[in-house]
Protein backbone atom coordinates (compact mmCIF):
# COMPACT_ATOMS: atom_id res chain seq x y z
CA UNK A 1 0.00 0.00 0.00
CA UNK A 2 1.69 3.21 -0.94
CA UNK A 3 0.76 6.35 0.83
CA UNK A 4 1.73 10.45 -0.14
CA UNK A 5 2.69 12.63 2.05
CA UNK A 6 0.51 15.91 2.16
CA UNK A 7 1.27 18.92 4.44
CA UNK A 8 -1.37 20.57 6.01
CA UNK A 9 -2.15 23.15 8.58
CA UNK A 10 -4.87 23.99 11.13
CA UNK A 11 -6.99 27.03 10.46
CA UNK A 12 -9.50 27.86 13.26
CA UNK A 13 -12.09 30.62 11.21
CA UNK A 14 -14.70 28.74 9.40
CA UNK A 15 -16.39 32.10 7.17
CA UNK A 16 -16.24 32.77 4.04
CA UNK A 17 -13.89 35.75 4.26
CA UNK A 18 -11.50 33.95 5.51
CA UNK A 19 -11.99 31.10 3.38
CA UNK A 20 -11.79 33.30 0.25
CA UNK A 21 -8.68 34.53 1.87
CA UNK A 22 -6.87 31.48 1.76
CA UNK A 23 -8.17 30.63 -1.98
CA UNK A 24 -6.27 33.76 -2.99
CA UNK A 25 -2.95 32.82 -1.33
CA UNK A 26 -3.13 29.35 -2.98
CA UNK A 27 -4.65 27.62 -0.28
CA UNK A 28 -7.77 25.13 -0.38
CA UNK A 29 -9.53 25.23 2.58
CA UNK A 30 -10.35 21.15 4.10
CA UNK A 31 -11.81 19.22 6.86
CA UNK A 32 -10.45 15.58 8.77
CA UNK A 33 -12.80 13.68 10.39
CA UNK A 34 -13.60 10.22 11.16
CA UNK A 35 -15.14 7.39 13.62
CA UNK A 36 -13.34 8.43 16.52
CA UNK A 37 -11.56 11.52 15.28
CA UNK A 38 -12.02 15.17 16.15
CA UNK A 39 -12.99 16.87 13.23
CA UNK A 40 -9.86 19.38 12.45
CA UNK A 41 -10.31 22.11 10.27
CA UNK A 42 -7.14 22.53 7.83
CA UNK A 43 -5.72 24.35 4.77
CA UNK A 44 -3.40 22.67 1.92
CA UNK A 45 -1.69 23.78 -0.70
CA UNK A 46 -3.68 23.91 -4.22
CA UNK A 47 -0.53 23.08 -6.26
CA UNK A 48 -0.10 19.76 -4.16
CA UNK A 49 -3.23 18.76 -4.22
CA UNK A 50 -4.05 18.94 -7.58
CA UNK A 51 -1.04 16.96 -8.52
CA UNK A 52 -1.67 14.42 -6.05
CA UNK A 53 -5.28 13.99 -7.96
CA UNK A 54 -3.32 14.15 -11.06
CA UNK A 55 -1.21 11.02 -9.95
CA UNK A 56 -3.03 9.27 -7.78
CA UNK A 57 -7.13 10.31 -8.28
CA UNK A 58 -9.04 9.16 -5.46
CA UNK A 59 -7.56 6.08 -4.01
CA UNK A 60 -4.74 8.10 -2.85
CA UNK A 61 -3.67 6.91 0.57
CA UNK A 62 -2.48 10.04 2.17
CA UNK A 63 -0.52 11.02 5.33
CA UNK A 64 -1.53 14.38 6.58
CA UNK A 65 1.19 16.45 7.72
CA UNK A 66 -0.53 18.45 10.63
CA UNK A 67 0.97 21.84 12.11
CA UNK A 68 -1.13 22.88 14.63
CA UNK A 69 1.64 25.47 15.52
CA UNK A 70 2.57 23.20 18.47
CA UNK A 71 6.81 21.51 18.62
CA UNK A 72 5.54 18.61 16.76
CA UNK A 73 3.69 17.71 14.02
CA UNK A 74 0.30 15.51 14.09
CA UNK A 75 0.22 12.73 11.80
CA UNK A 76 -2.88 11.65 9.83
CA UNK A 77 -3.57 8.76 7.84
CA UNK A 78 -6.24 9.10 4.99
CA UNK A 79 -8.33 9.10 2.09
CA UNK A 80 -10.05 11.88 -0.22
CA UNK A 81 -13.88 11.91 0.96
CA UNK A 82 -14.59 14.49 -1.46
CA UNK A 83 -13.79 17.51 -3.06
CA UNK A 84 -15.62 20.23 -3.91
CA UNK A 85 -15.01 21.85 -7.80
CA UNK A 86 -16.05 25.00 -8.79
CA UNK A 87 -18.51 25.07 -11.84
CA UNK A 88 -17.29 27.47 -13.53
CA UNK A 89 -13.29 27.38 -13.35
CA UNK A 90 -13.26 23.93 -12.76
CA UNK A 91 -10.43 24.84 -9.73
CA UNK A 92 -11.10 22.72 -6.05
CA UNK A 93 -12.99 24.17 -3.92
CA UNK A 94 -13.05 22.48 -0.68
CA UNK A 95 -11.39 18.99 0.35
CA UNK A 96 -12.78 16.28 2.82
CA UNK A 97 -10.24 14.00 4.29
CA UNK A 98 -11.60 10.54 5.92
CA UNK A 99 -9.25 8.83 9.01
CA UNK A 100 -8.68 5.78 7.34
CA UNK A 101 -8.77 2.93 9.95
CA UNK A 102 -6.19 -0.14 8.94
CA UNK A 103 -8.39 -2.73 10.85
CA UNK A 104 -11.68 -1.50 9.05
CA UNK A 105 -12.87 -2.41 5.77
CA UNK A 106 -14.12 0.03 3.42
CA UNK A 107 -16.07 0.52 0.62
CA UNK A 108 -14.45 1.95 -2.72
CA UNK A 109 -14.60 2.30 -6.39
CA UNK A 110 -12.07 0.16 -8.61
CA UNK A 111 -11.97 0.99 -11.99
CA UNK A 112 -11.73 -2.12 -14.37
CA UNK A 113 -9.24 -3.25 -17.03
CA UNK A 114 -9.76 -4.91 -19.91
CA UNK A 115 -7.32 -7.41 -21.04
CA UNK A 116 -7.12 -9.56 -24.21
CA UNK A 117 -8.23 -9.52 -27.63
CA UNK A 118 -12.39 -11.17 -27.72
CA UNK A 119 -12.25 -13.28 -30.18
CA UNK A 120 -16.26 -11.96 -31.07
CA UNK A 121 -14.05 -8.75 -31.98
CA UNK A 122 -11.86 -10.74 -34.48
CA UNK A 123 -15.24 -12.20 -36.11
CA UNK A 124 -17.16 -8.78 -36.77
CA UNK A 125 -18.82 -8.34 -33.04
CA UNK A 126 -18.52 -5.07 -31.59
CA UNK A 127 -16.78 -4.65 -27.34
CA UNK A 128 -19.22 -3.29 -25.20
CA UNK A 129 -18.06 -2.18 -21.96
CA UNK A 130 -21.10 -1.90 -19.48
CA UNK A 131 -19.09 -0.83 -16.47
CA UNK A 132 -15.95 1.02 -15.88
CA UNK A 133 -15.91 0.21 -12.25
CA UNK A 134 -17.40 -1.99 -9.44
CA UNK A 135 -17.91 -0.93 -6.08
CA UNK A 136 -15.71 -3.40 -3.58
CA UNK A 137 -15.42 -3.74 0.02
CA UNK A 138 -11.45 -4.38 1.77
CA UNK A 139 -8.86 -3.71 4.55
CA UNK A 140 -6.82 -0.42 2.92
CA UNK A 141 -3.90 -2.09 2.71
CA UNK A 142 -5.82 -4.81 -0.21
CA UNK A 143 -7.16 -2.17 -2.73
CA UNK A 144 -5.87 -2.98 -5.87
CA UNK A 145 -5.39 0.25 -8.12
CA UNK A 146 -7.41 -1.67 -10.86
CA UNK A 147 -9.26 -5.30 -11.26
CA UNK A 148 -8.41 -6.90 -14.69
CA UNK A 149 -11.08 -8.56 -16.82
CA UNK A 150 -9.39 -11.31 -19.12
CA UNK A 151 -12.05 -11.31 -21.99
CA UNK A 152 -10.18 -13.33 -24.43
CA UNK A 153 -13.14 -16.24 -24.85
CA UNK A 154 -15.87 -13.35 -25.10
CA UNK A 155 -17.44 -14.38 -28.46
CA UNK A 156 -20.35 -12.50 -29.91
CA UNK A 157 -23.50 -12.66 -27.63
CA UNK A 158 -20.86 -13.39 -24.76
CA UNK A 159 -20.35 -11.07 -21.52
CA UNK A 160 -19.09 -11.41 -18.02
CA UNK A 161 -20.84 -10.86 -14.95
CA UNK A 162 -20.17 -9.89 -11.89
CA UNK A 163 -20.36 -13.17 -10.62
CA UNK A 164 -17.72 -13.92 -12.79
CA UNK A 165 -14.74 -12.06 -11.87
CA UNK A 166 -12.09 -12.88 -10.41
CA UNK A 167 -10.27 -11.58 -7.31
CA UNK A 168 -7.74 -11.89 -4.88
CA UNK A 169 -8.16 -12.58 -1.12
CA UNK A 170 -9.86 -10.34 0.89
CA UNK A 171 -11.93 -8.68 -1.89
CA UNK A 172 -15.54 -8.47 -2.06
CA UNK A 173 -18.07 -7.11 -4.82
CA UNK A 174 -20.73 -5.41 -3.75
CA UNK A 175 -22.60 -5.00 -7.50
CA UNK A 176 -25.63 -7.16 -8.47
CA UNK A 177 -23.88 -10.85 -9.32
CA UNK A 178 -26.08 -10.75 -12.26
CA UNK A 179 -25.12 -7.39 -13.37
CA UNK A 180 -22.48 -7.92 -16.89
CA UNK A 181 -19.53 -5.39 -17.04
CA UNK A 182 -18.39 -6.11 -20.76
CA UNK A 183 -19.93 -7.73 -23.45
CA UNK A 184 -19.45 -8.66 -27.21
CA UNK A 185 -22.34 -7.54 -29.64
CA UNK A 186 -23.33 -8.32 -33.09
CA UNK A 187 -22.78 -5.21 -35.16
CA UNK A 188 -26.73 -4.96 -36.69
CA UNK A 189 -26.47 -1.73 -38.82
CA UNK A 190 -24.44 -2.26 -42.34
CA UNK A 191 -23.67 1.07 -44.07
CA UNK A 192 -25.01 1.45 -47.77
CA UNK A 193 -21.56 1.60 -50.45
CA UNK A 194 -21.13 4.52 -52.16
CA UNK A 195 -22.07 2.94 -55.59
CA UNK A 196 -25.33 1.67 -53.87
CA UNK A 197 -26.25 5.00 -52.73
CA UNK A 198 -25.65 6.67 -56.24
CA UNK A 199 -27.43 3.91 -57.80
CA UNK A 200 -30.74 4.38 -55.60
CA UNK A 201 -30.46 7.89 -55.91
CA UNK A 202 -30.47 7.64 -59.99
CA UNK A 203 -33.20 5.47 -60.05
CA UNK A 204 -35.54 7.63 -58.12
CA UNK A 205 -34.69 10.53 -59.84
CA UNK A 206 -35.61 8.90 -63.44
CA UNK A 207 -38.98 7.16 -62.06
CA UNK A 208 -40.14 10.94 -60.58
CA UNK A 209 -39.00 12.07 -64.42
CA UNK A 210 -41.34 9.92 -66.61
CA UNK A 211 -44.66 11.80 -65.75
CA UNK A 212 -43.61 15.16 -66.25
CA UNK A 213 -42.04 14.39 -69.64
CA UNK A 214 -45.46 12.45 -70.74
CA UNK A 215 -47.57 15.76 -70.01
CA UNK A 216 -45.01 17.68 -71.86
CA UNK A 217 -45.72 15.44 -75.07
CA UNK A 218 -49.14 16.02 -74.24
CA UNK A 219 -48.98 20.10 -74.09
CA UNK A 220 -47.31 20.04 -77.58
CA UNK A 221 -49.73 17.71 -79.44
CA UNK A 222 -52.33 20.43 -77.93
CA UNK A 223 -50.85 23.08 -79.38
CA UNK A 224 -50.51 21.42 -82.93
CA UNK A 225 -54.17 21.10 -83.20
Amino acid sequence: MEVTDLAAQVRKEQKKGPARRLRQEGFIPAIFYGRSAENILLAVRNDELVKLHKEKKDHAFIKLIIDDGGKKKIEKLSLIKELQVQPLTGKFYHADFYEVDMKAKLTFEVSLKCIGKAVGVENGGELQHIKRTVKVSCLPENLPDHIEVDISALDIGDSIKIREMKLADGITLLDPADAAVVAVNAVKVVKATAAEEAAAAAETAATEGTPAAAEGETADKGKEK
